[in-house]
């Protein structure tokens, strides 16, 4: 590694004692002569004399032949072989060779096989001498299916209607019926959304707000419409570079502006541009390849064959960006909004010199405090970074229409309010970030050791050198669009697989690779490779289309079997060959959804600004700059959580505790912990409370006079069930015990909050 991160990026030729040595310049120690192994630190380290612990770090000691050949080597001079490549076992890594259509295998229990999902999956239970579960019952399949694909529970009467349907294909009809909801949409956007990053604000620690939710609406109607995923994948990463771009094409190029972005005073730009960058190369690296590419930022990867020049490479195609806002609206009120904003810039320049207004702007500016300077866009900042008395007239624009718009100082009441008479004659234009291509494109170089100011050798855009080339695709200098039609090209080995991958992964809690985001050498190997192969060969044959990739997984025998642990869970206690489904907790915006449904509360309008619910006073006091939280009173307060306006320094409570990603970087799978703090919240936080209130006065107003009817009622509305004797018993229980302290609506209230706070609640089965 030390090699990697000298003066130079070693070459065939250059001693790796003598590039170590040179990393210790200042440092007490015995001087490093080249070619004497005594004298190296490589040999120090392995022999575990050196300054550190004993290498390789946390394995077992070479053995005295390895050591030996290494002090050989040293001694003839450390030179790395000049035709130096990767080895052909990592050219021949499973991942990097194109997928196979296999066969599906004839199983001896062909009764349980309803597709080729099953045969594969049944010869490997046979095979491991594991019986499956039986298929779970109708009730489970059809809360287990709704909330895997719109992210809600159903409701009674699509549960009863399910119930009742006895035609051989209600199963396949309900899969069908849930794949053309709306909501579905919803649902898949929020898993595309953790890996593209989204956030309604920049991050760091001003963390300004950001408009982008017109590309988190791009997403949410191109899973609704099934887009093919080779063309959701193009129109994200180049969509502006199509010919004759559409308005949605270059919207969808905000998958590479949910980048973090740094507006504190005093930074390198371009630092900050070259980091925004390599996230886009990490990004893609992990999203559409499941492979570490970042970890060949700064040298050569270390276990994969991928060369810290592969990775500048790819870094080429995306240095050619710039960064723009996109209006989202017709050319006509784009050109009005236009006008409207002139006059009011002219209005602003009339009076800017007024030399009363300049004293009261002066006393507002060095009244202010740290937060509120803090708290300034910008270009603000800049402005108030020079004296009033020594600006010009455009340096003080900015400043001067913050202080017309923020100053308390009644002398300006009447500026104010003419002000706003023309900002209400401004048409609202929705904006968006997106990404663009440079008229002039910039040069990329290696960055030695990862550092932008340290250039190396001029690079040009290219492909990993171990996966296929662009080859015939392209006669010119590649862009982002030949690199995105590359992604989703057949011959690409990758792709198509990492997708099926993260699919089953949906379904099944876990992937057919565990490690869905290294397919590389230190990954875990597929558990069923014939089959993943299967499924990639399929995805593409099928038009790249999602929803029929899981129209297949969802009606297979082992999607609908029972969760329950056999009794011989000894045999496969990991649930490797699937012999049962898998309890999943779900996830943070689908818990409030779940508890928005039960109350019925939920409003169920698709798209739009981000919105408000209630969360805990003090949040927005934990960042650096403190930000308001002004809880939204009319429908919006009831939306699905995926419309929660995210901040990245202070996120809504929710989201934390039950694990949502903080989209600092792409999350291709979330964590699912279990704490104390998950049931204090639904017990106790006020968007929860308001949800048992909502579901007491509905059992209040269908049942007044029936306590067991209510009960089994609002069991069925929160779990989808009705309750056994035992548990009607002990809710009836609770109902009694608390009726001699409370009134009706709290101790029915009480009632509520149990079942919302219920494993079974938050759990799909």
């Amino acid at each position: 590694c030390v090699a990697c991160h000298g003066a130079e990026r070693p070459r065939a030729g250059l001693r790796l004692d003598t590039a170590a040595g040179a990393l210790r310049g200042g440092t007490s120690g015995p001087a490093i002569v080249p070619g004497d192994p005594d004298s190296s630190e490589l040999l120090l380290a392995v022999l575990g004399e050196g300054v550190g612990e004993r290498m390789p770090l946390k394995r077992p000691p070479l053995e005295a032949t390895e050591i030996e050949a290494i002090r050989r080597w040293i001694a003839e001079g450390a030179v790395a072989p000049a035709d130096e490549t990767p080895s052909d076992s990592l050219n021949t890594h499973w991942a990097f060779v194109p997928p196979v259509h296999a066969v599906p295998p004839r199983v001896e229990r062909s009764e349980l096989v309803r597709n080729p999902i099953d045969a594969f999956l049944q010869s490997a239970l046979e095979r491991e001498g594991i019986e499956p579960n039986p298929e779970a019952d109708r009730a489970t399949l059809i809360r287990r299916a709704s909330l895997d694909l719109i992210g809600l529970p159903p409701t009674i009467e699509e549960i009863e209607n399910f119930l009742k349907d006895v035609r051989p294909d209600a199963y396949e009809r309900l899969i069908d019926r849930l794949l053309a909801s709306p909501h579905y949409g919803e649902r898949w956007a929020r898993w595309w959304l953790d890996m593209a990053r989204y956030s309604d604000s920049n991050g760091y620690s001003i963390d300004a707000p950001r408009e982008i939710w017109a590309y988190r609406d791009w997403v949410i109607g191109a899973f609704n419409d099934d887009m093919p995923f080779d063309e959701f994948t193009v129109d994200q990463l180049a969509g502006d570079l199509k010919p004759n771009a559409n308005l949605n094409q270059k919207i969808a190029t905000g998958f590479h502006r949910n980048t973090p972005i740094n507006m504190e005073g005093g930074i390198d730009k371009e630092q900050f541009r070259v980091e925004s960058v390599i996230d886009r190369v990490n990004t893609t690296g992990t999203v559409w390849l499941g492979l570490s590419i970042g970890c060949a930022q700064c040298h050569d990867h270390k276990y994969d064959p991928i060369s810290q020049i592969d990775y500048y490479q790819l870094f080429a195609f995306f240095n050619n960006s710039d960064e723009p806002t996109l209006p989202v609206a017709t050319p006509e009120k784009v050109a009005h909004q236009r006008e409207i904003a002139a006059r009011i810039a002219a209005y602003r320049s009339k009076i800017a010199g007024d030399p009363a207004l300049r004293l009261l702007q002066k006393a507002w500016e060095e009244g202010m405090t740290p937060a509120q300077r803090q708290g300034q866009s910008e270009e603000v900042r800049k402005a108030l970074d020079v004296a009033l008395e020594r600006r010009d007239e455009v340096t003080n624009q900015s400043a001067f229409a913050a202080f017309l718009d923020q100053s308390k100082a009644s002398e300006l009441r009447e500026h104010q309010k003419a002000l706003a008479e023309l900002r209400r004659e401004e048409p609202r234009i929705v904006m968006t970030l997106v990404i663009s291509e440079r008229g002039e494109p910039r040069e990329t170089h290696l960055l030695l050791g990862g550092d932008f100011t340290r250039p190396g050798e001029l690079i040009e855009p290219n492909v990993p050198g171990v996966l296929p080339s662009l080859g015939a695709m392209v006669d010119r200098s590649p862009n982002r669009l030949d690199l995105a039609r590359w992604l989703v090209d057949r011959g690409n080995p990758l792709t198509a697989r990492v997708l099926v991958n993260r699919l089953w992964e949906a379904a099944f809690g876990r992937g057919l690779v565990a490690t869905d985001a290294d397919f590389g050498t230190q990954g875990v190997p597929p558990s069923h490779p014939e089959l993943l192969d299967w499924l990639a060969v399929e995805m593409v044959d099928r038009g790249w289309s999602i929803k029929e990739i899981q129209r297949l997984i969802l009606t297979s025998s082992a999607y609908r079997r029972s969760s329950h642990a056999p009794k011989a869970e000894s045999l496969d206690p990991e649930n490797r060959w699937l012999g049962r489904q898998a309890r999943l907790r779900l996830d943070a915006e689908l818990v409030r959804d779940a508890a928005l449904v039960a109350s019925g509360r939920l409003v169920r309008r698709i798209g739009g600004p981000s919105v408000f619910p209630p969360q805990p006073d003090g949040v927005m006091n934990l960042g650096q700059v403190a930000r308001e939280w002004k809880a939204d009173v009319g429908p919006n307060r009831y939306r699905r959580g995926l419309y929660t306006h995210h901040w990245r320094a202070t996120p809504h409570p929710l989201l934390t505790v039950f694990d949502a990603p903080d989209s600092a970087r792409a999350c291709t799978r979330r964590p699912r912990s279990n704490t104390p703090l998950q049931a204090l919240m639904m017990l106790n936080d006020e968007a929860f409370l308001e949800c048992a209130d909502a579901l007491a006065g509905q059992i209040r107003e269908r049942y007044p006079h029936n306590d067991s009817d209510g009960i089994e009622w609002a069991f069925q509305m929160a779990l989808g069930r009705k309750p056994t004797d035992i548990e009607s018993s002990r809710l009836l229980d609770l109902l009694r015990a608390e009726r001699k302290n409370l009134d009706e609506a709290q101790a029915w209230r009480s009632v509520a909050r149990v079942l919302m706070n219920l494993d079974e609640f938050i759990t799909r089965e």
